[in-house]
């Protein structure tokens, strides 16, 4: 938490020594951003639109071209063609292909030297200053990802109105977050069950 060196740690080759695959990385980026699309846009189609039940004039004999309803798409106040219904973005990756594009996130903040491990992330008091200070100290002034194996509210809490900082857990981590901040800052005791969990 002071920016010193108090040890060495090793990591596991299989989750953070890959070759990252960008492509895989770029597919899980897209997948996250389209689940979390709302979806809820909708609009009336022909058959939705209140009235034109009543043909507006006869078929023939008017001079004027055929018309079989007031609410048709080319009217005014007609319904929308193709009109947009709610509907789910989302697609479905394979649990292989999921697992590969975490690791190749996970192997590119080492390669990158983003990563860093933390022996532990403790704080008396909910106070965002501290948090700042504990930031600053590690070198992750910009945006940063904290990684912890169980909630603390006191971290949370103090880093929520800092922007461009992210808490997260272990079983919440996406690859999304993770290339989408600076620096990974994951506390000590958090390494072994992501090695667990995404070996």
């Amino acid at each position: 938490m002071a920016g010193k060196q108090v040890g060495t740690v090793d990591l596991s080759e299989t989750v953070f020594g890959i070759k990252p695959n960008s492509s895989v990385m770029h597919m899980a980026v897209v997948n996250f951003l389209a689940s979390n699309r709302q979806g809820t846009q909708s609009a009336l189609t022909r058959t939705e639109v209140r009235g034109g039940g009543r043909k507006p004039w006869r078929q023939k004999g008017t001079g004027r071209a055929r018309q079989g309803s007031t609410r048709a798409p080319h009217w005014t106040h007609g319904g929308v063609t193709h009109a947009p219904k709610p509907r789910d973005y989302g697609f479905k990756m394979n649990k292989k292909v999921r697992r590969l594009a975490l690791k190749s996130a996970l192997s590119s903040k080492v390669i990158d030297n983003d990563m860093i491990v933390v022996d532990n992330i403790t704080l008396e008091n909910y106070k965002t200053r501290d948090m700042i200070n504990i930031l600053a100290a590690v070198g992750a002034e910009k945006k940063a990802l904290i990684v912890m194996q169980e909630s603390d509210g006191k971290v949370i809490k103090s880093a929520a109105n800092i922007p461009g900082v992210k808490t997260a857990l272990v079983n919440t981590l996406n690859v999304y977050d993770i290339l989408n901040h600076d620096k990974f800052i994951v506390v000590q005791n958090a390494l072994p069950v992501i090695e667990e969990v995404y070996a």
